[in-house]
């Protein structure tokens, strides 16, 4: 899959936020978390996505299946600020 370097942008935006699952990436973007992964090694410096995955390893937030909350927001408060972006067009 060919990503526009602003769909990438917006999937690194997406991959540090804490509340935003691999879920909801997957459902914008149609990318697996081990695509997002990869993605992340890729576009970023080492050192950089090392502190990423030690953040999100494990972390509850990042899985819809594991968190402990039924209701609540997988996007950001900017999100409708944010031109480019599937979910805010509907």
């Amino acid at each position: 899959m060919k990503l526009k370097p602003v769909e990438i942008d917006r999937i690194i935006e997406m991959a540090w936020e804490d509340r935003t699952t691999f879920d909801a990436i997957k459902f914008q973007f149609g990318l697996t978390e081990q695509q997002v992964i990869e993605l992340m090694r890729n576009q970023m410096k080492p050192k950089s996505f090392r502190h990423w995955r030690a953040r999100v390893q494990g972390r509850k937030t990042k899985h819809q299946k594991l968190r402990s909350f039924e209701s609540g927001r997988f996007k950001c408060n900017r999100q409708r600020a944010i031109s480019n972006n599937k979910i805010s067009k509907r």
